[in-house]
């Protein structure tokens, strides 16, 4: 890989508004998924320049966005996200696209149509969960949306073998979210919102799972008849409100550093 300097970096930081120079549908995805990195940063997922969010573009669906490989989260714009080709596996670092970033969303995205949004973090609480015997177990209402929608794959290094992606195909089989043994967790929509909220979700799940251990105590299991309903209950509960709450997220960040939006 090409070793970024520091002009070239401020270069592709700094790059000039693309508003008025993509489609809105674009425009507007990549606003999206400009404040999903914020908050991933926000929410303390950032991994220094690592790991990713991406989202398919609108219109194009063999074309996603990512983060420029050698950006923090915290430097992503609107205008500096990264315009994929999902077909092309001839990956160049020099044209700031990470490798094992490409494998993992390029991968699930051209796997699974239905899906827009791949969200990939590698915390903590999510990694400890992980590589429980039985995962994720219903002991919260966080947890409940997951159970049955979320598949867990086995380490096998850097997620930079262009063979692996059949093999996270094939564990989520239909289901939305992973969790990667030993590495990390992944959550999926068909909106930028939706990874981040499901994250956010599968973040308080895990911790609160790992809390519950911990007070070395009995705890409550919730039965499938529940789970199930609660499943169904959620689906209705969610559908007048749809992404609401998005706007306010946003809001939060233009207070922050509006510099996002760019």
């Amino acid at each position: 890989m090409a070793t970024a300097t520091a002009t070239n970096v401020v270069e592709l930081r700094d790059r000039p508004s693309l508003k008025g120079r993509v489609s809105p549908e674009e425009w507007q995805a990549r606003v999206d998924l400009a404040a999903c990195y914020r908050l991933a940063d926000l929410y303390g997922w950032a991994d220094a320049i690592y790991n990713h969010v991406s989202l398919r573009v609108p219109g194009e669906p063999h074309f996603f966005l990512i983060k420029a490989h050698e950006l923090l989260y915290e430097e992503v714009t609107a205008s500096n996200l990264v315009k994929c080709d999902i077909r092309n596996d001839n990956v160049d670092e020099r044209l700031h696209v990470n490798r094992p970033g490409f494998t993992l969303h390029g991968g699930i995205l051209r796997a699974r149509p239905e899906i827009n949004a791949v969200n990939h973090t590698h915390i903590e609480a999510c990694i400890t969960v992980a590589n429980q015997k039985d995962g994720l177990l219903p002991i919260s209402q966080s947890a409940l949306q997951f159970m049955g929608d979320i598949g867990y794959h086995a380490f096998e290094g850097i997620t930079e073998n262009l063979g692996e992606r059949e093999r996270i195909a094939d564990v989520m089989d239909g289901k939305r979210h992973l969790l990667m043994r030993n590495h990390g967790a992944v959550t999926t929509g068909k909106s930028a919102r939706d990874a981040f909220m499901a994250m956010r979700e599968l973040e308080t799940a895990c911790k609160l799972q790992l809390a519950q251990q911990a007070a070395g105590v009995p705890h409550a299991m919730v039965g499938p008849d529940i789970v199930a309903s609660y499943i169904e209950q959620r689906k209705n509960h969610d559908s007048g409100r749809a992404s609401a709450d998005w706007p306010a997220w946003q809001r939060r960040l233009d207070r922050i550093d509006p510099t996002w939006r760019t």
